[in-house]
């Protein structure tokens, strides 16, 4: 039996969670807690950004009372999904199984133009260093084996120059699926297959997240880790975990009328 995410008693757990603490649980056990990490918001403190006050780690603690354990990652601009443990035994466990790629990962994501129904992009990746984190780290890495799977769920195309060689303008929503898990890498590989992610300032179209930002106020990455899925590290049952959509990714999907498309 799957234990989803979003039952009626967790539902209510939920809601006074909210009350008392700016996180959105979506899942909690006394060994786990998953989260809905807003975009924008760090993990966990970093020195690349010195001048920040809030993190998941420290929001999610402050909100299940316990210490928590960060067991995977999520780019600071993607929201969705993010999953800790209450102890360091379990944290191994987890980190062990996102390792041996026994997690399934689902994302969601806006890219410029359209792409085919679906298809796989099996690319190396580069090791990406950090200014400061990856300070010390070896530069001459070779590339990393890196596969992404992708379904196409709906197209458009809009009435709008936002390139100079088209009259209009076309958007596909994805489905992404990682098989691997490098830095940045489902950012790196819409980029390679030339349909970047809308709103992605690293590896984006500057005229389109424009675009976006003018025309549906939409200031944010469209990329979001929508479901996780993988056995209890405890009780071996498998364990299905979503993650809602923030207001700009709502309006996003209810102006392009692909609110049934996204669902997960």
């Amino acid at each position: 039996m799957d234990i989803e995410s979003g039952t009626d008693s967790q539902l209510d757990s939920q809601t006074d969670n909210q009350t008392d603490n700016p996180i959105e649980i979506i899942y909690e056990d006394e060994h786990l807690v998953a989260i809905n990490k807003e975009a924008g918001l760090l993990v966990h403190r970093s020195w690349l950004d010195k001048g920040e006050t809030r993190f998941a780690m420290q929001l999610t603690r402050d909100a299940v009372g316990c210490h928590v354990f960060p067991v995977h990652r999520l780019d600071r601009p993607t929201s969705g999904v993010l999953l800790f443990s209450k102890s360091s035994a379990v944290a191994r466990s987890l980190t062990e199984a996102f390792t041996e790629h026994k997690v399934a990962k689902q994302y969601l994501a806006v890219v410029r133009g359209f792409m085919p129904e679906k298809g796989t992009v099996d690319y190396a990746l580069s090791f990406k260093p950090d200014a400061i984190a990856d300070k010390f780290a070896d530069l001459d890495k070779p590339a990393q084996e890196a596969v992404t799977h992708w379904q196409s769920l709906a197209q458009i195309e809009l009435p709008f120059a936002v390139s100079k060689k088209h009259d209009t303008s076309r958007y596909s929503l994805m489905s992404l699926i990682p098989e691997t898990g490098r830095k940045h890498q489902l950012r790196r590989h819409m980029r390679h297959l030339f349909h970047p992610i809308v709103g992605d300032t690293s590896y984006g179209d500057g005229r389109h997240n424009k675009f976006f930002r003018a025309q549906y106020d939409c200031t944010r990455m469209l990329l979001h880790a929508q479901m996780l899925t993988l056995d209890h590290p405890v009780t071996g049952e498998p364990l299905v975990l979503t993650a809602g959509f923030d207001d700009q990714w709502t309006r996003i999907l209810q102006e392009f009328s692909w609110v049934d498309s996204a669902k997960a």
